[in-house]
């Protein structure tokens, strides 16, 4: 009957994800958003980052292990009083990873805009943390604490250093994720996000780790 033909092939338009109509719904009219994605190419990159953070993990410990030595050992070590800076930078930072987090889970309900807006924030506030802790070596020279000072002041210029260098690596990955056009991506956006999140938050306790190294390793 003409009728249900015409009725069979509305429904089909709307149900057959060949034609385009299901990918729109799915996709939430974004379709770097990072639905549909290949969940192969999703554990893959979830893997990737983990070696890299287990990589870096290793790194600092190593780090960390030498400077527990060399103050045990050395006559020469003398504390000095941190930068109060490095608090403020703290919370910058503990509040980034607060709104990288709102920003992923944005990006999953399909709210777009939320997302840009809170991953640009994100962005900022690592820059911002950045500043802060050029503030703190600058505050640091005044006082007349510099890399040679001796092996406290030493330590404090490395391990901030390489940890600010890693979470410029960060920064580095936020605009990439917010740039990049996903679109016919075999890793959609949504898996990005996760990603740069992950590492985010691993770069976030990884300075509040040192801080407390600083602070009562003195």
């Amino acid at each position: 009957m003409p009728g249900v033909a015409t009725t069979t092939e509305e429904i089909e338009l709307q149900i057959d994800p060949g034609r385009g109509g299901g990918a729109a719904i799915r996709d939430g009219g974004d379709p770097g958003r990072g639905d549909g994605q290949s969940p192969a190419y999703q554990r893959a990159s979830i893997t990737g980052i983990t070696l890299a953070l287990g990589g870096i993990l290793m790194f600092f410990l190593a780090l960390t292990s030498s400077y527990i030595v060399r103050r045990g050992v050395t006559t020469d070590w003398q504390a000095f009083p941190l930068p109060r800076v490095l608090w403020a930078n703290t919370a910058v930072l503990l509040l980034s990873s607060f709104t990288i987090e709102m920003a992923r889970r944005a990006l999953g309900r399909g709210a777009v805009a939320a997302f840009r807006n809170l991953w640009a924030l994100t962005s900022g506030l690592g820059l911002i943390f950045v500043g802060g802790q050029l503030l703190a070596w600058r505050e640091l020279r005044a006082e007349g604490v510099f890399l040679s000072t001796n092996p406290s002041s030493s330590f404090f210029y490395v391990l901030t250093a390489l940890h600010g260098l890693h979470l410029l690596g960060g920064i580095v990955a936020l605009a990439y994720v917010a740039l990049r056009s996903w679109q016919g991506s075999k890793v959609g956006r949504a898996t990005g996000a996760e990603v740069a999140a992950i590492y985010w938050h691993f770069m976030d306790g990884l300075w509040v780790f040192l801080l407390l190294l600083l602070t009562l390793g003195r």
